[in-house]
């Protein structure tokens, strides 16, 4: 059975932007269980490398321990504590397929129950996204239909960057499983870790698929952060393309991304729009609470904002996705182009 859901979005017909809950809708465990310990050791290089650039004497031993340090909370309890701090009510707990290019701690299926175990210690708090590979095959597919109907996952995730396309025709079944039970697809976008394949971060990738399952709806992980005008691209003219903001203060703009955000939620496609952090990558560098309280009401990212846009973005958008087809909250989509 799945853990008791949170509370309800508001009814069909209301105000979604009206709803003033705060959604996080890309977070990752973290936990060595859940992320191979070689992208660590890859991130803990690249930080390395930055700092070693500014002058900064840091043994890249010592700077690896700092990363594996902040990687031990294998059932979610500090990443909990961190969203209780900085009042996030829920957050899209997402679980990358790495199997395929590096070892990793737990077997897809190990994996897969431990993380029914961290959802069922803090009911309510996560929707899980549950991460899988076209190369797979069978096993694959009944796995991500088991998370579904057994441990009430609520979305699929793809990390193409392991060496696929988001399109790819292997991956259509597990797009008829969202159909069917109404879950949403977040799939990366942009650069990824070591030897990963870069090319397949490219947003449009994805359009074939959006195309072909105009009932699913997609979401553009870090669409407002890298290749961002090929991501609202798609978000303006495919009415089932979304877009989160995760890893928005690394975004490359030279006035900061303040103003980058600022720019991003006056193009007219704030309804597609989530909010996200992919906390706890930064813990070294950020805290969640100050993340998040730049979006209050007045700040420099939505300043000029229309406040009902502003709580769509925190959280209305989010909520909206992961009800659809599950008798919650229904939305519209249809076959024609233009803004939807």
């Amino acid at each position: 059975m799945a853990p008791p859901p949170p509370p309800p979005p508001p009814a069909p017909g209301a105000d979604v932007g009206a709803d003033p809950r705060i959604v996080d809708a890309q977070v990752q465990l973290g936990s060595q269980l859940a992320i191979p310990r070689a992208f660590l050791e890859y991130q803990a290089a690249n930080a390395h490398h930055r700092l070693a650039a500014y002058g900064h004497t840091v043994r890249p031993a010592r700077m690896l321990d700092r990363v594996l340090s902040v990687h031990q909370d294998d059932h979610g309890d500090r990443l909990v504590a961190e969203l209780d701090e900085a009042g996030v009510d829920e957050a899209f707990l997402v679980v990358p397929d790495y199997t395929h290019v590096a070892r990793c701690a737990l077997s897809a299926p190990e994996l897969a129950s431990h993380l029914d175990k961290v959802n069922r210690r803090h009911p309510g708090r996560f929707r899980v996204f549950w991460g899988v590979d076209p190369r797979a095959g069978q096993d694959g597919i009944d796995l991500f239909e088991r998370c579904v109907t057994e441990y009430g996952f609520a979305g699929l995730k793809l990390y193409p960057l392991c060496g696929y396309s988001p399109s790819d025709r292997r991956l259509y079944p597990y797009f008829e499983l969202c159909e069917q039970y109404g879950l949403p697809v977040l799939s990366h976008t942009g650069p990824g870790w070591g030897q990963l394949d870069f090319e397949y971060g490219m947003p449009l990738l994805l359009d074939e698929a959006a195309r072909d399952f105009p009932r699913v709806n997609f979401i553009l992980g870090h669409g407002g952060v890298t290749h961002v005008e090929e991501a609202t691209y798609m978000c303006a003219h495919r009415p089932n393309v979304h877009l989160d903001i995760s890893q928005f203060h690394s975004v490359l703009a030279a006035d900061g991304w303040q103003a980058h955000l600022n720019r991003l939620f006056r193009l007219g496609i704030s309804h597609k729009v989530l909010f996200g952090t992919c906390w706890p990558s930064y813990r070294l560098s950020e805290s969640l609470t100050g993340l998040v309280a730049a979006f209050a009401k007045g700040q420099p990212a939505v300043a000029g904002i229309k406040e009902a846009d502003r709580r769509m973005i925190m959280g209305g958008n989010s909520l909206r996705l992961v009800s659809a087809g599950r008798g919650e909250v229904k939305t519209t989509t249809t076959d024609r182009g233009g803004r939807a």
